[in-house]
């Protein structure tokens, strides 16, 4: 008996009937498409976690962006106080002072103080006698017995309003008409 290699007896091991070549063709089909539909189903799962965190990256992005300009529209609101300040040292300034130098160089930080909320976007807001109480932009502080404008009119501007590009960053508070009565005085703040 010749001497056989083990390539040859591995060979003459295998199975070659078509029967168990079928069986092990379906088996290897069942298994590919398992194989297909987990992978079918992971890529799923990769596709919605992606979805979901760009949702979260544009969401953190614009939650930040919001609170920033927040914080800038706060620390604005803040720098107001100081351009009221302004307007009333100037408007309080003595008549003696005018030329002073001292007064020139805090006119001059008022304008510097204008034009840094300007390049902000901050804006005053118009206020004319006569014009109708508008809520959105004004704070009415008092009402006054007027003859001279038509009830719920504004009377005065009692401190300047802005807006910071298209929204009121602080309305104006106004003094408000109201029709003529016995009493000569403001009556007290409106609730």
């Amino acid at each position: 008996m010749p001497h056989r290699t083990r390539a040859q007896q591995r060979a003459d091991e295998i199975d070659l009937s078509p029967t168990k070549l079928l069986a092990e063709i379906d088996q290897l089909k069942t298994e590919l498409e398992a194989a297909q539909a987990q992978a079918a189903e992971y890529l799923v799962g990769l596709q919605r976690e992606r979805a979901e965190f760009q949702n979260f990256r544009r969401r953190t992005a614009e939650e930040r962006e919001r609170d920033a300009g927040l914080a800038g529209d706060f620390l604005l609101a803040k720098v107001l106080g100081l351009a009221d300040d302004f307007d009333r040292a100037i408007e309080a300034r003595p008549a003696a002072l005018a030329g002073d130098p001292w007064v020139e160089g805090v006119t001059a930080i008022d304008r510097k103080l204008r034009l840094l909320l300007e390049s902000e976007g901050v804006s005053a807001i118009d206020v004319e006698p006569g014009s109708a109480f508008n809520p959105r932009e004004h704070e009415a502080l008092v009402n006054v017995p007027s003859a001279d404008h038509p009830e719920g009119a504004v009377v005065a501007e009692l401190q300047r309003g802005y807006r910071i590009r298209d929204r009121v960053l602080r309305p104006s508070r106004v003094a408000v008409a109201k029709a003529p009565d016995e009493g000569n005085g403001p009556s007290g703040p409106l609730n």
